[in-house]
Parts: C-alpha cells; sequence; structure tokens
C-alpha cells in the first residue's frame, strides 16, 4: 500500500504502516552515521545534553557527497543500518521514532522496535542521486568535525521509503513473500 506521512510521525502513523508498505516522507529528520552514534551514546552514558531531540525523530543513516551549486545536497543514498545497531536500543527507549537505513537489523533491534513501536524504513541503496532530489534543505547541527557523518538537519518532500520493520516486527526481509 501507498501512503503519504507528514512528520513527525505520530504513534497513529507508526502502528498503522506495515512492511512491505511504499511510504513517501515529507518533513524533517536527522542524518547520522557510525560516528555520530558512538558520539551520541557516549554523551548519554555521560548524561549529557544530546545535540538533538531524540523523542519523535527519525535518523537517516547517510552520508551526503558534496552538494553541486544550486542544490541543497550532493548524493544521499542510505548506508548500511546494522553498523548503528549497538547503539540503536537505547535510542528507540528514548522515544526514537523511526530509522532510514538499509539491510537487515538485528533481534535486539527489531525487540526494541516492538517494545518502543518504532518503525524501519529502507530508502532504495544505489539511488543517491534520485533520492537527493527529495531532500529541499541540509543544515549541519552537530559534530561538524565527522564531515561526510556530521550530523545534518534535512527537509525532506515526499522523500520514497518502503517499511521493512513495523512497529509489530513483521520483516520484510523475514517474514512477508512478494510474488
Amino acid at each position: 500500500m501507498e501512503k503519504h506521512l507528514k512528520l513527525p510521525l505520530s504513534k497513529e502513523d507508526i502502528v498503522n504502516i506495515k512492511a512491505g508498505d511504499m511510504v513517501f516522507l515529507t518533513g524533517e529528520i536527522y542524518t547520522a552515521r557510525d560516528a555520530a552514534h558512538k558520539r551520541i551514546y557516549e554523551s548519554i552514558q555521560r548524561n549529557e545534553e544530546l545535540p538533538i531531540k531524540i523523542e519523535g525523530s527519525i535518523l537517516y543513516y547517510m552520508g551526503p557527497s558534496p552538494a553541486r551549486p544550486g542544490k541543497a545536497i550532493g548524493s544521499a543514498g542510505p548506508t548500511t543500518a546494522s553498523r548503528m545497531d549497538k547503539y540503536t536500543p537505547i535510542l528507540l527507549d528514548m522515544g526514537l521514532s523511526a530509522m532510514i537505513g538499509k539491510g537487515k537489523r538485528s533481534p535486539e533491534v527489531k525487540q526494541a522496535m516492538i517494545k518502543n513501536k518504532a518503525v524501519y524504513f529502507a530508502a532504495i541503496g544505489g539511488a543517491g542521486a534520485l533520492l537527493s532530489k527529495a531532500i529541499t534543505s541540509s543544515e549541519i547541527i552537530a559534530y561538524e568535525d565527522l564531515g561526510t557523518e556530521a550530523i545534518r538537519k534535512l527537509w525532506i518532500e515526499s522523500f520514497p521509503v518502503i517499511v521493512v520493520i513495523d512497529s509489530e516486527g513483521n520483516d520484510l526481509y523475514e517474514n512477508i513473500h512478494i510474488i
């Protein structure tokens, strides 16, 4: 089923989308990859203030290429989500509503998603140039020294994703068979 959703996602939005649904997202999201996740995790361990509000947010596992003149961002394809798995359960417990990446997730992440009613979306790997067309603004907001792994705030318009794991733990890669 195809759905168009405005961000932030409500809990009703999250429980009503199912593994296999094609979703077009519009609103604000954040980027964060390995190095940024490590810093966020270390800040949580030290009880420090975080550079972004986790509750209700969506994290896109992406490190963009430089923007061409007149563009908000360069190629913006997803990176492998499993590299963030060791940090993800604590973020889900803090209210993270969704993640965008590619590839499978660990059983621990799936359990935390079910517990916290969150969702995992996949963006199409290899389509970074196409995906960048749905990003209308990009601003580095934390960890600028990390370069492409800095945390960015993005505004997206009809950004295409597929629900891979829904809030009930249904996993497109494992449980759903598409003919």
